[in-house]
């Protein structure tokens, strides 16, 4: 089910309490820095060895209009880690906007049940609507093929842990973006707030039909760094610290797109990370992937490689949408004295 929608507002204010966080424009080198630190204090919550209920009390309206596993799941696990409580919807189906409620009604109705909501929605530029109805913060979990926030930031965040293991930075760091770069929303976020970075390569390789738009190339130039359009996954990850990996978006093809991508084989596998990657790569997919035959993706036979950092990047999503929740809500700076030990143990 598709609406028509307006593109979200040019000019955002800073994200910072009771503000909604709908793109990474909103978010300069001071607010990562400080993001990722009340993210790294929120690590024994998300590892199970501390508690903090420091959102007690406060209910999250989470509205999720396309499937999602890893996102819907991670978002609500971290309010609820805080001490929140989930309320929730999933789907059109089992929602009013399936009797023509409006964007507009629907986030007034919801926001009035709920002390921030998190949404994803398969229009670019709707969860800018949902934010301009709604009375508490909007956190964008994903707007069609437009921006994925909370994804960049926990990719920046792993990427920032993984090179500092590595004794590397970001700035200067080369990185590899493969596989779909026209619908990959984020590959958009991340080329985005990585320029905030310093002195950082691009090498980019997308099948013509899903190649990266001409604007994106636009936007990396103006920000000083530099990107170049690989004519093959062995030429774009050669020299690569990062490599960032995709699935193909088949439900945002047109009829028009199906016919013209004929992808087959792997994206990437150990083979060809063996022959063309530096041993020490990072190897980065959001996910999910698809690991089926053929799916032109990221090929599970890759799970043994040492650099594979995807399922830290996961453990890390629930990180950074903590420090999001707390920093919406106000209370970043209670984290420290909030922490208790947990009285309960994981195997």
């Amino acid at each position: 089910m598709s609406t028509e929608v307006t593109n979200p507002p040019s000019a955002l204010p800073p994200f910072d309490t009771g503000q909604h966080l709908l793109s990474v424009s909103q978010l300069d080198r001071a607010a990562l820095t400080r993001l990722f630190a009340v993210a790294e204090s929120l690590r024994p919550v998300g590892e199970g060895r501390m508690v903090c209920r420091i959102l007690e009390g406060a209910v999250l309206g989470s509205l999720f209009f396309e499937p999602s596993t890893r996102t819907r799941l991670s978002f609500e696990s971290a309010f609820r880690r805080l001490g929140g409580s989930v309320v929730s919807t999933t789907g059109f189906t089992f929602s009013s906007m399936a009797k023509g409620e409006s964007i507009h009604d629907t986030a007034r109705v919801v926001s009035g049940y709920s002390d921030a909501m998190v949404v994803r929605h398969p229009d670019t530029g709707s969860v800018a609507q949902f934010a301009q109805a709604s009375v508490v913060p909007v956190i964008n979990a994903g707007d069609g093929s437009g921006e994925h926030p909370s994804q960049s930031l926990l990719d920046l965040f792993t990427m920032r842990e993984e090179l500092s293991s590595r004794d590397k930075s970001i700035d200067g760091a080369t990185i590899a973006v493969l596989g779909d770069l026209r619908y990959g929303r984020t590959v958009h976020s991340l080329l985005q707030i990585l320029g905030l970075y310093d002195n950082v390569s691009f090498r980019v390789f997308g099948p013509p039909a899903l190649a990266l738009p001409s604007g994106f190339f636009d936007l990396v130039a103006s920000t000083g760094n530099r990107i170049v359009e690989c004519d093959s996954v062995d030429e774009a990850i050669a020299p690569a610290d990062v490599i960032y990996c995709t699935r193909v978006q088949k439900e945002r093809l047109s009829e028009e797109d199906e016919q013209a991508v004929h992808l087959h084989g792997d994206l990437l596998n150990t083979a060809i990370l063996q022959e063309h990657a530096s041993p020490d790569a990072i190897v980065m997919h959001p996910l999910p992937r698809d690991s089926r035959h053929n799916s032109f993706d990221l090929s599970p036979d890759v799970d043994g490689f040492p650099g594979l950092a995807i399922f830290r990047q996961t453990d890390n999503g629930l990180l950074v949408r903590m420090a999001i929740f707390s920093i919406a809500l106000g209370v970043a700076d209670r984290v420290a004295d909030e922490l208790r030990p947990a009285t309960w143990r994981r195997r």
